[in-house]
């Protein structure tokens, strides 16, 4: 899996104080790939090719093993001074077992697959599976190609119905420049029905892909290999130490208050931002322990049919 390895970011060293762990990774000199696109406001179709090809290899490599990461997105590409990318975030990422499917709603907003949304709006959604990488790749590529998301809007829930229906355009002038092949590559990405969606190993013999070949010579180094996966573990041993030295909190304080807990208040103010950040703490008056104040789904139903 060395392809994984280079295209994802890996740990360089540690090193710890009495009171810090440090993880000293990849040096990406350009930044997120969000940044990078801000500064430019679009991207051409040759820029878009060499990232969206290396993105796409990873994707695929990662869906071989069964790995879903679920929270693609610019922020989460990281480019070097060659503009070479790096996937990082794996926070969301897990491994399916054959045939096992999923039903938890995470991600950012606009990059949610449709899929995920009808999860949490139906009981008896059959769940979904690594198609959702899919889905926010094309997100991506429209993005880097328009300057702009192919779904938004003011109001969160038109937005999710927005992605629901699959309502997005090639607007004018934004698409005027760019070419039919580029359009239906992302038109096979932003499908509703995911068993109709590209594949990563689709998407890469796709003719947008195949007008540039340009032979990747990959040196593989063994004594380097060796080295990352040794500061991994021995990372991880440290971690874990430390953890069992740290005093138990029992499930009474965890279920009683559990934002009262620096470690998970911690915890749920990062991921407030990824799923609420256009609502969390645009006030003082706002309290994020309100995240764990349960509504009826019944009442938000209501609402959305209000807001609609």
């Amino acid at each position: 899996h060395e392809l994984v390895i280079s295209i994802s970011v890996q740990l360089k060293d540690t090193y710890e104080t009495n009171t810090f762990f440090f993880l000293v990774f990849d040096l990406m000199k350009r930044g997120e790939l969000f940044d990078y696109l801000t500064e430019k406001v679009t991207l051409s179709e040759k820029e878009t090719r060499k990232i969206m090809r290396a993105l796409l290899e990873v994707i695929r490599n990662l869906h071989k093993l069964n790995i879903v990461h679920r929270d693609l997105k610019p922020e989460n590409i990281l480019l070097d001074g060659d503009m070479n990318i790096k996937l990082t975030d794996f926070g969301f990422s897990c491994q399916l077992e054959p045939g096992e499917k999923l039903r938890e709603v995470c991600g950012t907003p606009s990059y949610l697959a449709p899929e995920i949304i009808q999860c949490s709006m139906n009981d008896d959604h059959p769940g979904y599976g690594k198609e959702v990488d899919m889905w926010s790749t094309g997100v991506i590529m429209y993005t880097l190609l328009a300057g702009s998301p192919p779904f938004w809007h003011r109001k969160q829930m038109l937005m999710l119905r927005m992605i629901m229906s699959g309502n997005y355009q090639f607007g004018s002038p934004e698409w005027d420049d760019y070419s039919d092949t580029v359009k239906d590559l992302v038109s096979r990405f932003l499908v509703v029905n995911p068993q109709g969606r590209c594949s990563a190993e689709e998407a890469l013999a796709h003719p947008f892909f195949q007008q540039y070949v340009v032979e990747e010579v990959r040196h593989f180094s063994p004594r380097g290999k060796f080295k990352v996966i040794a500061l991994t573990v021995l990372a991880s041993v440290r971690i874990y130490y430390q953890y069992r030295r740290v005093k138990p909190v029992t499930r009474e304080i965890v279920i009683r208050d559990p934002y009262a807990l620096r470690p998970l208040r911690r915890l749920i103010d990062a991921n407030a931002f990824r799923m609420y950040g256009h609502w969390v703490k645009k006030g003082q008056q706002q309290n994020r322990a309100a995240l764990f104040e349960n509504t009826p789904k019944a009442v938000l139903l209501s609402l959305a049919e209000e807001d609609y």
